[in-house]
Order: structure tokens, then C-alpha cells, then sequence
């Protein structure tokens, strides 16, 4: 819960106007401050560091119209810490290990509350109530994805919804089966046209290993720079969440190259985070409920053969097969499940304009921005 020098604001306002260059506003005499809900007003500290990266990363929380989560010192109001809330829906709760585990509807990270967290009954309380309303919660968690508020949110009309997943889905409407034997001529003609088309199929749409590794380091090279993260580039660099969305901006990229992408989908199996060790979290690892990679057909090992290999920049510095991106995560009994590019959202629905997806990446290079900002860039020194 809020601490007496913690606030939630979902109003965000620089004074004065955010410019390009805000170390100069902070060493101007007016300095920046912020005003919040309520009238509420902090500073920025020219003597900080870290404030030109606040500036910049509250004017862009402000122009998304996203909440912030700030603590102030309280005898100067200066701004000493920030965090970036989640506005989700939550899917799910899981006890276990002491912790309760929260599933939100738009991330795939754990997101835990701690048994020995003296608000610990509360939160729960907030948590349960929401899941059971289906309603919108401001949840504020730090790099660790410990939860330190839950509240619900009931947004304001004028209010830009994030994307959501859909909550179900209609089965499809399948034709009548066709009698026998007219059943069998759409498999025949369908392996007719197999044994037609496979050279040269084959020859087209699967790369060679050279360029597989070509189109690899394309994909790494959208990147951001961990300080600036300018649009439209990918934050691989953030790893704990966000993976659909990158994963979607990926295959519109091979798209766009001429590839045909497919995705592969890896959950968790019970009782078992997928968990993956890196340099480009604090902490040293990351934890998913599921995660999910592009891939493209891939000749060989032999002439003939082919193989449909992950393209994870986030994981990897070479496109790999299944069964090693599926290893390096941690879980054996995890499942993995193939689909088309179009799939979007972990349990189906599709984003064809990219509208949903540009709007988390947004999200989420802001995520990257902010904790390069206080705590330094990634790879962090600290991890083996």
C-alpha cells in the first residue's frame, strides 16, 4: 500500500512545459516541477541525476495517459523514485511457496505478493475483489515484480483504453461434413498439390542457415538504446514482459522482408515459473507464465530436410531449434504450441492493424527507459 511519501497519480502535468532538452529546464530558475491528482505538486532535484530521465519519462507517461507511481523526499517534495503501473484486469490468483501469485490479463510476468508483506492481507483482499468484479485495478509492483499497491480503477470516459485481450472466443462455425467418398477429395487434392509443390516450395520459403542468420541479426538490430528507446525500435533489453508484443512487431517485420513467419507459443507447466537466466535484468534472471518467439523454416541439417527455427533476440544470438529454446527456459514439462503470425494475444485473437501492439511497445521502452534510468543501462555488471 501507499506509503506516507508515495503517490498514485493518473494526472500528469510538467510545469513548466516539457522541452527537448530538460536539463536545461532544471537548471533554469523556474527548475520543473510536476503537478499530480489533487493539486498535488513535486519537484524535480537539479542535483540529481536521474531527473532529465524523469522528465522525460513522465511526459510520455502524461502524453499516454498513463498513471505513475512517484515517491518523494518529504522535506524538499523532490522525486526520488518512479515506477510505471500496471492497468490490467486480474486473470488469476495462486498461492504457494509464500507468496500469492497474480495473474494480470496483459502481461505474462509474475507479479507476487509476499507473505512476509505487512500489508500482505489487504492487497490480498484488494486482489480477490477485483478478480471476482472483473474490473480494472492500478497495480504498482517493483523491479522485482513484488506488488506494493493494488487499487481499482474506474477510468474517466475521455479515458484512451489500453488493449485487452478478448475474454473469449466463439467457436467456429464448421460446414457439414462432406458423405463418403466425396470426404476423401479434398485430402487427395491436398496431397496432390503437396507432391507438386514441394521442391519447389521448399526451395522458396525455407532459408538457407546463412541467411536465417542474416535475418536474425536484422531482427537484433532493432534494439533500443536503453536511454532513449526512440519508436519504432523493440526493447529486447526489457525481458521481464511484453514478449506478444514484441513477438507481433517481429513477424511484421519478416513480413514486410518477404518471409512467411510462424509463431511458437511455451506455458508454464504447474507449479513451475518458466524462468531464464540474463544480464539485462537487475536481478539476474526473469520469470514467465509463457512466452512466445517468430519462426521460420530453416533448410537442413541435411539437403532435404527442413526445420522450423526461433527467431528470440531477447534469448538468443542465433535462430534455435525448438527444443533449445524450450530448454533454456527451465521447465521440461513445459508445452509448446504452434501457430500462425496473426495470433496475437496468449489465448487467441489477432492485432492486424498493429495498433495494439504499438501501443505496448510504448508501454514497455518506457518500462526500459525508466529502470535504465535509476538503475543504469543493461547488462548489468552484477549477473554472471
Amino acid at each position: 500500500m501507499l506509503g506516507p511519501n508515495a503517490i498514485l497519480s493518473t494526472t500528469i502535468r510538467l510545469e513548466p512545459p516539457f522541452e527537448d532538452a530538460p536539463e536545461e529546464q532544471l537548471r533554469s530558475a523556474a527548475g520543473l516541477s510536476v503537478e499530480l491528482e489533487g493539486e498535488r505538486r513535486v519537484r524535480l532535484d537539479a542535483d540529481d541525476i536521474r531527473s532529465a530521465g524523469f522528465a522525460r519519462v513522465l511526459d510520455q507517461l502524461s502524453k499516454q495517459q498513463m498513471p505513475v507511481y512517484l515517491e518523494v523526499d518529504p522535506d524538499t517534495d523532490s522525486v526520488t523514485r518512479l515506477l510505471i503501473p500496471h492497468v490490467a484486469r486480474v486473470a488469476g490468483l495462486t498461492s504457494g511457496g509464500g507468496t500469492l501469485d497474480v495473474e494480470l490479463d496483459r502481461s505474462h510476468a509474475p507479479h507476487s505478493v509476499w507473505q512476509e508483506d505487512p500489508d500482505r492481507a489487504e492487497l490480498e483482499h484488494r486482489l480477490r475483489e477485483s478478480l471476482a468484479a472483473g474490473g480494472l485495478v492500478i497495480l504498482t509492483e517493483d523491479e522485482a515484480h513484488h506488488v506494493i499497491d493494488v487499487r481499482a480503477f474506474t477510468p474517466p470516459s475521455d479515458w484512451p483504453m489500453p488493449p485487452f485481450p478478448p475474454v473469449s472466443f466463439p467457436e467456429p462455425k464448421l460446414p457439414p461434413a462432406l458423405p463418403w467418398p466425396l470426404n476423401r477429395i479434398p485430402w487427395l487434392l491436398e496431397r496432390l498439390w503437396y507432391l507438386v509443390r514441394w521442391p519447389w516450395w521448399w526451395w522458396f520459403h525455407c532459408l538457407t542457415p546463412a541467411q536465417a542468420q542474416q535475418v536474425f541479426t536484422a531482427m537484433a538490430g532493432t534494439t533500443c538504446n536503453p536511454l532513449t528507446v526512440p519508436s519504432p525500435c523493440i526493447p529486447f533489453l526489457y525481458p521481464d514482459d511484453g514478449r506478444w508484443a514484441r513477438a507481433h512487431e517481429m513477424c511484421r517485420l519478416l513480413i514486410n522482408m518477404g518471409h512467411s513467419p510462424r509463431k511458437v507459443w511455451i506455458d508454464h507447466s504447474y507449479g513451475l515459473w518458466l524462468q531464464v537466466k540474463t544480464k539485462n535484468n537487475p536481478n539476474c534472471y526473469v520469470e514467465w507464465g509463457w512466452h512466445v518467439a517468430p519462426t521460420l523454416c530453416v533448410r537442413g541439417p541435411s539437403f532435404w530436410q527442413t526445420e522450423r527455427m526461433v527467431i528470440d533476440p531477447s534469448l538468443f544470438t542465433t535462430p534455435v531449434s525448438f527444443a533449445t529454446w524450450k530448454g533454456l527456459q527451465g521447465d521440461p514439462a513445459a508445452t509448446l504450441t504452434d501457430t500462425v503470425a496473426d495470433q496475437f494475444w496468449h489465448g487467441g485473437g489477432t492485432d492486424p492493424t498493429y495498433s495494439a501492439s504499438n501501443q505496448i511497445l510504448a508501454q514497455y521502452r518506457l518500462a526500459l527507459q525508466n529502470r535504465s534510468n535509476q538503475l543504469g543501462p543493461p547488462p548489468y555488471a552484477n549477473c554472471p
